[in-house]
């Protein structure tokens, strides 16, 4: 049952018509089999980014002049959702390399947008977002990843050290969006970087073994004296924080759509599961029991898909949002969670199996409620704008 959408133009139609088509003849196809075997071998799916990035679905909200699409936000992010409903790691991945590309797109100058941008939207290239650490999650300002500058008056370039963990694309990334520190003074000592991929000094630690989302590999960065010319910081020294909090409004937005994608796909299954199972002579969504537990997930997923497009047209209109993502972000992946667990029972035994792919997507439910900022942190984030106003 694909979802019932209100595009906000005839082009924007025609990317979930061209989306829709190629997760079924490209993605459905391999999904199963594929995160089965990253469960043991970790490995990134780069054909399915490949596929995507030569349809010019990596890089939709971007400028045209820079090789983007200059679609709307609400556009963007339903594509997202289509993807997420058919492969949720490769709908991560995609929400991912937004991200990476939106300080340079965002706050770089116009010469690095014209430098950087091009290969960064080319659909050729795939991004990593280097932020986290062991020991600096939520608390961002507690990083200790350094760059020091080769001169401090008149900088040519500066050397990275530190190790940054939960990296999605680690050791396949094209370019590295880091965030580190250049000075001692707190959340006003980060600026950010755009590292190339294939410079001196970065290692890679062992892929996480994960509870889900295995096709979406993550492991530690290590920046082991890694020489980056100057030209690549982005926005000025000591502005790495604002630009990581503005960064992750629009991230957050990414994965509400996806963790909405997520929970479409489990009511989907659901449903059809049942109006097919028989059990004491009729289909059991004939039990008003099972009904109305089917009619709640679907005002959840409903409730989900209006929280992020409400979000994301403000963002368009060009209002503040940041409130609103993290309502959002709350919303779609608590969700998901309820909705992905629901499914689960709906189908009994056969839910609780791998033949039937719903214990998968409860299993990657469950991060799209820690990473890109824990549910915690965005109630953190509501209740002080609330007190703030």
């Amino acid at each position: 049952m694909p979802a019932t959408r209100l595009m906000p133009s005839e082009e924007g139609q025609d990317l979930i018509d061209l989306t829709r088509e190629i997760c079924a003849k490209e993605l459905a196809p391999v999904v199963d089999e594929a995160e089965r075997a990253a469960a043991t071998t970790p490995q990134l799916p780069l054909e399915a980014f490949r596929v995507l990035g030569r349809a010019g679905l990596l890089s939709l909200p971007y400028p045209e002049e820079f090789g983007g699409a200059s679609q709307p936000y609400e556009v963007y992010l339903q594509v997202v959702e289509e993807i997420a409903s058919v492969w949720m790691s490769v709908a991560v991945g995609v929400s991912v390399h937004g991200l990476t590309c939106y300080p340079v797109a965002t706050f770089g100058s116009d010469e690095q947008k014209e430098r950087l941008l091009p290969d960064m939207l080319s659909g050729d290239q795939l991004g990593a977002y280097c932020l986290s650490e062991r020991s600096a999650g939520s608390d961002v300002a507690a990083m200790t990843t350094r760059a020091v500058a080769d001169d401090e008056t008149d900088p040519t370039s500066y050397r990275l050290k530190g190790t940054k963990a939960w990296i999605s694309h680690a050791g396949h990334a094209d370019f590295y969006t880091s965030f580190v520190r250049t000075s001692d003074d707190g959340g006003r000592g980060l600026s950010c970087f755009v590292v190339p991929g294939d410079a001196a000094g970065i290692a890679f630690g062992t892929p996480e073994k994960k509870m889900g989302l295995h096709c979406d590999t993550v492991s530690e960065v290590h920046f082991e004296g890694v020489d980056v010319a100057a030209d690549r910081l982005v926005g000025e020294r000591g502005q790495g924080m604002a630009i990581a909090l503005s960064a992750l409004d629009s991230g957050r937005l990414g994965i509400a759509a996806a963790a909405t994608g997520l929970a479409q796909a489990a009511l989907d299954r659901a449903v059809d599961y049942a109006k097919d199972r028989q059990q004491f002579g009729r289909p059991i969504g004939d039990n008003q029991g099972l009904a109305f537990l089917l009619a709640d997930m679907e005002a959840a997923v409903t409730s989900a898909r209006a929280s992020y497009l409400h979000a994301a047209r403000l963002r368009d209109a060009g209002r503040p949002f940041s409130k609103e993502a993290a309502v959002a972000k709350l919303i779609c992946t608590d969700n998901a969670m309820r909705v992905t667990t629901d499914a689960v029972q709906v189908l009994g035994g056969a839910g609780y199996t791998q033949d039937f792919p719903l214990e998968r997507y409860m299993r990657e439910a469950k991060v799209t409620q820690i990473f890109e900022g824990t549910n915690q942190i965005q109630r953190l984030v509501i209740s002080r704008q609330l007190l703030r106003g």
